[in-house]
């Protein structure tokens, strides 16, 4: 009798004995005059499952060490992923050896008859910016990039390629390089580094140096953004979502605006939304005081004075002293002494209002005045922490000194 079975999926015929057979042990024969099976083909489905099997993520004993590491700036991620290969006794023979070796080189394998180092092992070295960035001053565009280093004696050329998904640098194209800048890298550092690594130094709010660091070498390059155009893109990327409707972040956003001044026009709009009662939003003196700010940057003058004044109206004790010393800190001690004053009249002997009036006084060169309220402060301090503070305070004063605002 004749049955049909399958091998991956494909239904072959094959000749089964019958119980009634004379063949004491199982004979399955091909039945060639139906259907004929190459021997290719079973070799084909059989490496295929060979194939599919060296898919399998194992650990690879230590050999290499897949690795990854990252960095935000201001509102820009930085992602690096690459496998770290090992000293491994070989102090002295990596740089300028067939390990890392010096520029372009046939490596034997793949497309590329013209290799740099792949700045790691095995699978491409990648490194993706989430914003537009600057590498060495020179621009590049948001996105992930195959990373290479093209090694010399004394300077480094890093090469950013838009593939990146190539394995090493066996089949790097030159026409695919986006960007390459050359760095000076730093040798015979004192400590060895085991396992090749990339670093974060030096962070700024617009930039950060990355290292690669291998054995005794260090090669660094600086990745710099532009903190106002990457934010305000943020922000308003973040607005036109739900956060659109929610007037704390619109005012935070519009509070950004002011301290960085940028963006001012549309910061005034975010501004008038979130002191808008039929959008929502509410006339605190937080955001009174910042649709303030911006008019006035803005040169309305007028318009400031009046939000400024609504704002005055509905501030709380600690508004009005945070908001006096802003202005000390600008420099504008007369008008922070009005607000020192407006807040003691509002809110009485209380220990913010007479660390007002202190600093007040102190900012206009009254300091008998300033040690006065210094004194009932002191006896009104909440805890041991301001209580110390003004104890400094009060010392600095009796001695004839201006406070440090």
């Amino acid at each position: 009798m004749y049955r049909s079975t399958s091998i991956s999926g494909l239904r072959l015929p094959f000749k089964l004995q019958t119980p009634n057979s004379k063949l004491q042990t199982p004979n399955f024969k091909l039945q060639t005059s139906n259907f004929k099976l190459p021997l290719l083909l079973l070799f084909l489905v059989f490496s295929t499952f060979t194939l599919h099997a060296q898919l399998l993520s194992l650990p690879d004993g230590g050999v290499n060490q897949k690795m990854w590491a990252g960095q935000r700036i201001g509102v820009t991620d930085i992602d690096i992923h690459w496998n770290a290969p090992g000293v491994k006794g070989r102090e002295g023979k990596i740089w300028g050896t067939n390990i890392a070796y010096y520029g372009f080189t046939d490596i034997g394998f793949g497309t590329s008859k013209s290799s740099p180092w792949r700045a790691g092992a095995n699978e491409c070295t990648t490194l993706e910016f989430s914003t537009d960035v600057t590498i060495e001053g020179k621009p590049l565009a948001a996105g992930k990039y195959g990373f290479f280093i093209a090694l010399y004696p004394d300077s480094c050329t890093l090469i950013f390629s838009s593939n990146a998904a190539g394995w090493g640098s066996y089949f790097y194209k030159p026409e695919e390089d986006v960007l390459r800048v050359t760095v000076r890298q730093q040798k015979d550092l004192p400590q060895s580094r085991e396992w090749l690594a990339y670093t974060f130094t030096n962070p700024t709010g617009r930039s950060v140096e990355v290292a690669l660091e291998w054995e005794r070498w260090r090669i660094p390059f600086t990745v710099a953004v532009d903190l106002e155009k990457t934010t305000v893109a943020s922000i308003r990327r973040q607005l036109s979502g739900g956060m659109g409707f929610d007037p704390p972040s619109m005012q935070a956003a519009a509070r950004w605006c002011l301290t960085n001044n940028v963006n001012l026009e549309e910061a005034l709009l975010w501004a008038d939304r979130t002191t808008d009662p039929t959008l929502g939003g509410q006339q605190t003196f937080a955001a009174l005081s910042t649709k303030a700010g911006l008019e006035r940057k803005l040169g309305r003058a007028a318009e400031a004075d009046k939000s400024m004044q609504t704002a005055l109206e509905k501030a709380t004790i600690l508004d009005l002293h945070g908001y006096g010393r802003q202005l000390v800190t600008d420099k504008k001690y007369q008008e922070a002494m009005s607000v020192f004053q407006k807040n003691y009249e509002k809110h009485g002997d209380t220990w913010p209002t007479h660390v007002g009036l202190m600093r007040g006084y102190s900012a206009t060169g009254n300091l008998k005045k300033a040690l006065e309220h210094a004194q009932i402060a002191l006896k009104q301090a909440p805890d041991d922490l301001n209580k110390k503070s003004l104890e400094g305070m009060v010392k600095t004063l009796s001695e004839g000194k201006a406070i440090a605002q």
